[in-house]
């Protein structure tokens, strides 16, 4: 396998749906132009598939469609020879996933368990009433990839041409509700009904007594592995195309799962089960040498997770906001991040850096400018960001909140609540005319310039 490029890098991690105008338009290759500036070379995202009801882009109907809120509104005509030309070259998924789309809208958008028999089934006689009953709707949807996937490629251009690297991310499991366990069910635990029979999530912890149940189906894994992974690889491939370097969400999901009985209210029941993580990166490994994944390995993590990231050179990640208790082996704690890791000052999962910080007790500050080794400031945020970019990690991603020194009320998303998250955007006039410099000028000092 050929050694990963490690060179010094600084990213931001802001989704299109932050940026002013929410889309896929020439917002981006303004903000662009601006991380060119700023000396940010890698821009981190959340994934750019359809969303839940509730905004997260977690929980998607498909692994592989683009986001049709992501258009951009003021997009050139399409040439019809071009969306065929896509549609062949991406029927493999847009096929069934515009049939998906069509049929879930003409029943009320009920869950595919519910509609007729023929239709849940995926009988190829009944979708082909429907291809000939609904042809302009289903030509409505393929256009929609089709145009979000050339704005993309008009934005993946820019990037290159400045030398910033793309950065994706997608999360292990497939919602239930999606084209995907509807167009290949044997691929997914589900029974007779199209149910699942056994559902995701992790067991309890300090954290949660209870443990946490996400309700995903879980894979068929040893039928993904007697096929090759197709699956996998097509989905992987999709995302290659689309970026530079993609992060798998809950990693540690591809050496155990924690399988719940679909039955079950909690997570408290459930058990390990071994997953053939290490087969499946191998045959991955096979058609991309230098595996451009990073592994999410946050949370309780085991050696058997640690040595599966090892073996196949993927960069796992640290957060400082985890860094501040009394273990000296804690892995987020500056002193104790290695190169082939990605630090953070927070993810999206996160508060900003001030809004962690108002919410600590006066001890707890002053432990964390003890564990950082500097005197007290009310800059939380550029100090979190500074000590980010002078760890030895390959790459040092801050939000953009962070770098903006932003509170709370900037927070993208707040874990277990449903309601007010996803949403946050800025405007352009919160990059202050003189924060492009500023941020170069850091980063230069850390040593960050050399990957652009």
């Amino acid at each position: 396998m050929d050694e990963p490029d490690l060179t010094r890098r600084a990213g931001v991690l802001l989704h299109v749906t932050s940026l002013p105008s929410g889309r896929i338009d020439d917002d981006c290759r303004r903000w662009l132009d601006f991380m060119a500036d700023a000396g940010l070379s890698v821009w981190q995202m959340l994934p750019l598939v359809i969303p839940d009801g509730a905004g997260s882009p977690y929980q998607s109907r498909s692994a592989f469609a683009c986001n049709p809120g992501l258009l951009p509104l003021d997009d050139a005509p399409v040439q019809a020879s071009a969306v065929d030309d896509f549609f062949d070259r991406h029927a493999a998924w847009l096929d069934d996933f515009a049939l998906f789309e069509i049929i879930r809208h003409r029943h009320g958008e009920q869950s595919w368990v519910d509609w007729p028999t023929a239709l849940r089934e995926h009988d190829e006689a009944a979708l082909d009433a429907v291809r000939r009953s609904s042809a302009r709707e289903l030509r409505v949807v393929v256009e929609q990839q089709y145009r979000l996937d050339r704005a993309w490629r008009r934005v993946r251009r820019h990037a290159e041409s400045l030398g910033i690297m793309l950065f994706g991310d997608i999360p292990i499991f497939i919602a239930h509700d999606s084209a995907d366990t509807w167009s290949q069910p044997d691929n997914f635990l589900l029974g007779t009904d199209g149910r699942p029979t056994h559902v995701t999530g992790v067991p309890p912890d300090y954290f949660a007594e209870q443990g946490q149940r996400w309700g995903n189906p879980h894979y068929r894994w040893e039928r993904m592995q007697a096929h090759g992974f197709a699956w996998w690889l097509a989905r992987m491939h999709h995302q290659f195309e689309l970026f530079d370097l993609v992060r798998i969400d809950h990693f540690r999901g591809l050496v155990a799962v924690w399988m719940i009985d679909a039955a079950a209210e909690t997570a408290i029941d459930g058990h390990w089960q071994d997953t053939p993580g290490d087969a499946l990166l191998a045959t991955l490994a096979e058609h991309y040498p230098t595996l451009p994944i990073v592994a999410e390995d946050l949370g309780v993590i085991t050696e058997a997770v640690r040595t599966l990231r090892r073996k196949y050179g993927l960069s796992g990640m640290s957060v400082l906001q985890f860094a501040f208790d009394h273990f000296d082996d804690n892995p987020h704690k500056p002193a104790n991040v290695s190169e082939d890791c990605i630090t953070y000052t927070g993810t999206h999962d996160n508060d900003t850096c001030v809004g962690w910080f108002d919410g600590l007790e006066p001890h707890q500050r002053e432990f964390v400018f003890q564990v950082l080794d500097c005197e007290p400031t009310d800059e939380i945020a550029a100090l979190m960001v500074k000590t980010a970019l002078q760890t030895p990690a390959w790459l040092a991603v801050a939000p953009l909140q962070d770098y903006l020194g932003l509170d709370g009320s900037a927070r993208m998303n707040t874990p277990g609540t449903s309601g007010g998250n996803w949403r946050w955007q800025f405007s352009w006039d919160m990059l202050y005319p003189t924060l492009s410099a500023e941020l170069h000028a850091m980063i230069e000092a850390s040593g960050r310039l050399d990957g652009r």
